[in-house]
């Protein structure tokens, strides 16, 4: 069978695969994603163009050394018209949800394949996700109970653990939310060959 290789350091999105027991390995190359981010938005690209050249930047970049199908994925956020990366602090992360309270903001997400350092699938995702109104008791002991790894997502929340307590109203796909859409690549990889259809 074909090799299958995730390109990203991503805990998460090893999570997903491995919890829909796919055999694969990760490789992850740094990408200057910050460079792309702004050169692309300094060129007027829209969101979705955003996050799908840094899947492919990601991809491309493993496939280019690996053989097999090397799959890249990013996610951007975006809320009030505004642009948001990581934050870089619990103290960002606190602001960053209190600006988020009672407000909706989306996710776009991109997925690309690579195969002999070239891209042969993608696809696009968004999900729009409202926050309810939280008192500041409960964010303290989120912010408590969550610690550092929120500070690996763009939104500062785990979704899939008691971040889901943010929400009233999430209208998308449960693994687009978490960053890798893994029905659509599922489907891919089994027209591959690559996993059993």
């Amino acid at each position: 069978m074909t090799k299958i290789i995730l390109a990203s350091g991503s805990k998460i999105r090893r999570e997903i695969l491995d919890g829909a027991g796919i055999d694969f390995e990760v490789i992850s190359k740094p990408v200057d994603e910050g460079a792309i981010k702004s050169s692309m938005l300094s060129e007027g690209a829209t969101l979705r163009d955003i996050a799908d050249a840094l899947a492919e930047a990601k991809a491309r970049r493993v496939s280019q050394g690996e053989s097999g199908l090397v799959i890249g994925a990013d996610q951007i956020m975006e809320m009030d018209g505004e642009l948001f990366d990581k934050p870089a602090s619990m103290e960002e992360a606190r602001e960053r949800l209190l600006c988020m309270r009672g407000k909706t903001h989306r996710l776009i997400g991109a997925v690309v394949i690579c195969e002999n350092g070239r891209p042969v699938w993608r696809h696009m995702s968004k999900t729009i996700l409202t926050m309810r109104e939280f008192s500041e008791a409960f964010l303290d002991d989120y912010l408590a109970a969550e610690g550092k790894d929120l500070l690996k997502s763009v939104g500062a929340y785990r979704f899939e653990g008691r971040g889901a307590q943010l929400f009233s109203k999430v209208d998308g796909d449960f693994f687009s939310i978490l960053g890798l859409s893994l029905l659509p690549v599922l489907d891919y990889l089994r027209e591959r060959g690559a996993i059993l259809s």
